[in-house]
């Protein structure tokens, strides 16, 4: 059995937009945390000595903590533009799906 609304909001052709865009986006963003994530652990196994430079003369920290530091904020900086995104143009293009589709199914 199948519900008038679900299939009007399937034949909007904004429907196939927005589920592109999404999934281009999503895609995009998850490849930048692969990438530095996966950066990361292979200059920890293939230059240990890169990462073990301390970034100040006499401190403890060193570039390796530097660089482990930056991914929790460029994760989170990530997270944030997603929401962002999703919660404006995503959530507004979708909003107006659903009521084209409402009022095509009165």
């Amino acid at each position: 059995m199948s519900n008038p609304l679900y299939e009007n909001i399937k034949r909007d052709p904004r429907y196939a937009e927005l589920i592109q865009q999404r999934g281009r986006f999503a895609t995009m963003l998850a490849l930048m945390v692969i990438g530095v994530f996966f950066s990361f652990v292979l200059l920890v196994a293939f230059v240990p000595s890169a990462i073990a430079v301390r970034i100040f003369a006499g401190s403890n920290l060193t570039v390796g903590v530097a660089l482990g530091f930056f991914q929790f904020v460029f994760f989170c900086l990530l997270t944030w533009v997603y929401v962002r995104r999703a919660n404006g143009e995503f959530d507004t293009l979708n909003e107006q799906i659903i009521q084209d589709a409402l009022r095509k199914t009165k």
